[in-house]
This record gives C-alpha cells, sequence and structure tokens, in this order.
C-alpha cells in the first residue's frame, strides 16, 4: 500500500510499505484525513530532534473502520468514523505510575518516533481508537491537536476567574482557547498574524493583540487591570515567548509551556523567584480530554472547520509540506488520504 515518507529533511516520497492484518486487539482503519502539526513541518525541516529519518509522519488521524482483530470489543463496528490517541505508554515509568500515561517516558508517538499514519491504512490497537457517530471526518482529524491545547488549561489549573493568554493562536493555540473559554476565563490572544487572531476572536478570545506591531506589555495591563494574566499557555516554542510569558504572567500566576522551542533558550530566573510562578510543562493529552473535546466539537460551539486552511489530495503530499514552508498564515492542512 501506499505512503508517504520523510526520506530526509526537505524530501519527502511516495514509498510502497506492506499491507498487514489486525491482530486479535487491533482495528484496521481505513485513513481519510490527515491533519499536518508543526512538528511536521520542523521534521521536514531537519529541525525536530524526536524523529530520525526515513519516517512517515502523521498523528492527527480520522479514518473509517475497515476490520478488526476477534478480541476488539463489540462496541467498535464496521464502518464507523474514528479518531486516534497516538501516543503509547509503557505502563511503569513514573509519569505512568503516577496516572499520567501522556507523559510516558517511553511514549513513542505516530509520525514521530515511530511511522505515522500518512498511509491507506493503519492497525491501531483499540484501547487508542474513539468513535463519533456525529462528528465529520474532518472534525475528527482536528481532536488531537485541540485535546493538546485542552490539556494545556488542565495543567494551568483555568478558573473562570482567570485571565488566560494564550502565546500563539496555531490549532494547539486555539484548542487551549476554545477550553479556556469553555471553562469561563477571559481570554487574550496574542499572534504575529492578524487572520489567527480573527480566528481566534471567532473562537471566543475577547482580546487579541498583534505582537509585531501592538504595544503588548501595554495592552496586556490595560486589559487585566494592570496584574498580568493569571495563567499563560505558551503554544508557539520560541525563546521569545517564553521570555515573554515570564514577563506578561501575574505575581504568582501560572505558566503552561507547550511549543517545543528548536533554540536553546536563556530565562530569567530572578522573575520566577520574585512572582513565585507556578511552571508547567504540557505533553500530548490523556484519554479523557479526548473524550471531552469531541463532546465540546458535538456541542458545535465555535465554528471548528475553519481552521482548515487547504486540503491537499493524497497523491500532492510533498506540495503541501512545500506550500507550509512558504506560507505563515496556515492553521491547518488537511491530507485527503482516501476519499469516502
Amino acid at each position: 500500500m501506499k505512503a508517504f515518507s520523510i526520506i530526509e529533511p526537505g524530501k519527502i516520497e511516495e514509498i510502497e510499505i506492506p499491507f498487514t492484518e489486525p491482530t486479535d486487539e487491533e482495528i484496521l482503519i481505513k485513513v481519510c484525513y490527515v491533519g499536518l502539526c508543526g512538528s511536521d513541518l520542523n521534521s521536514y525541516k531537519g529541525l525536530m530532534p524526536l524523529v530520525t529519518f526515513p519516517r512517515i509522519p502523521g498523528h492527527e488521524i480520522s479514518g473509517i473502520i475497515e476490520k478488526k482483530g476477534k478480541n476488539v470489543p463489540k462496541t467498535f463496528k464496521i464502518g464507523d468514523k474514528v479518531t486516534i490517541l497516538p501516543y503509547t505508554n509503557c505502563g511503569i515509568c513514573a509519569s505512568c505510575v503516577k496516572g499520567h500515561p501522556n507523559a510516558c517516558e517511553n511514549n513513542q508517538t505516530l509520525g514521530v518516533q515511530r511511522d505515522g499514519g500518512l498511509t491507506e491504512y493503519i492497525n491501531v490497537h483499540y484501547s487508542k481508537v474513539f468513535t463519533s457517530s456525529t462528528l465529520s471526518l474532518k472534525e475528527l482529524a482536528i481532536v488531537e491537536p485541540f485535546s493538546v491545547g485542552y490539556h494545556g488549561t488542565n495543567r494551568g489549573k483555568v478558573k473562570e476567574t482567570d485571565f488566560v493568554l494564550i502565546l500563539g493562536c496555531g490549532t494547539i493555540g486555539l484548542g487551549a482557547i476554545s477550553a479556556a473559554v469553555r471553562k469561563g476565563a477571559t481570554v487574550i490572544g496574542i499572534d504575529i498574524d492578524n487572520q489567527k487572531l480573527q480566528i481566534a476572536q471567532k473562537f471566543g478570545a475577547t482580546y487579541t493583540i498583534n505582537s509585531k506591531i501592538d504595544n503588548v506589555k501595554e495592552l496586556v495591563n490595560e486589559y487585566t487591570n494592570g496584574f498580568g494574566a493569571d495563567v499563560i499557555i505558551e503554544a508557539a516554542g520560541t525563546p521569545h515567548t517564553f521570555s515573554l510569558a515570564l514577563d506578561l504572567v501575574a505575581f504568582t500566576g501560572n505558566i503552561v509551556t507547550i511549543g517545543y522551542s528548536k533554540y536553546d533558550t536563556s530565562i530569567n530566573t530572578q522573575l520566577i523567584v520574585k512572582k513565585e510562578l507556578n511552571i508547567y510543562g504540557s505533553r500530548n493529552a490523556q484519554s479523557n480530554e479526548f473524550a471531552a473535546v469531541i463532546k465540546m466539537l458535538n456541542r458545535k460551539l465555535f465554528p471548528f472547520t475553519e481552521i482548515i486552511s487547504n486540503i491537499f489530495p493524497f497523491k500532492n503530499t510533498p506540495e503541501a509540506f512545500k506550500y507550509w514552508t512558504t506560507n505563515n498564515s496556515v492553521t491547518k492542512i488537511l491530507i485527503e488520504v482516501n476519499s469516502i
């Protein structure tokens, strides 16, 4: 069967891989859409430290159940629309033992540490498969990144009285915005792209700031009555945005870092101590958060599919990656692998 693999940085090619039948506890999924993530783009650029080559990318996946093993529960039916939890967990490391399998020390995410979903079919253990009778296949393809943003708001302990500032209004940032709004918080979205900021407003951000042209600190102080943001979720992954988070967060506030910085980051530890800050890493998402995001999408609270910038056919996957490298306004690109 056909797949696309990043052979080396800057080079992605169509390859043939063996078709395999599902094991007793696996589900064979006919892949319909694969969302391209920032980690996929960084893999393509050679900037993702967790990736080795060659690698089939793709961990934001929707599809149809084609076949299932004999021990798969009867609740999974042939023809069901699904999305996939793309992480593994060992069950014995410190994170797993403490009930945080999303941060498993030995995690292997599809498309990162192991080959991913940019292929015609994929076998997945049934425990990693989520079905929906109401969401479209396009909506199911964006559940994973929205769940990552949702997890970030849980890490930051967002509550309804908080001013929550989101640094980076890409898909994960929008997931954090929608989750924070759902929790009743007042949200400030910051980005350098006006198109993304317009989408952030549609997802419930009360205030938006273009950090390229606006006086960020002055506006944040104005919006938060001079206190700064109670919770900052850093979803851009740059040294500048992490430093900005330290500067803009309120005293005794929470900072959540989701973005992977591709460069070494110097931080002002005096601010951490002086403000008595809580700084949390946020990695992946948990099963219950996938379920919560599916429920949120079901309620149609926000125009979720408006984040889809472009859809490329499977055969044009290389063009999709090239397009993204030269277009900074991209929020989400989907690859249509199999049409239904």
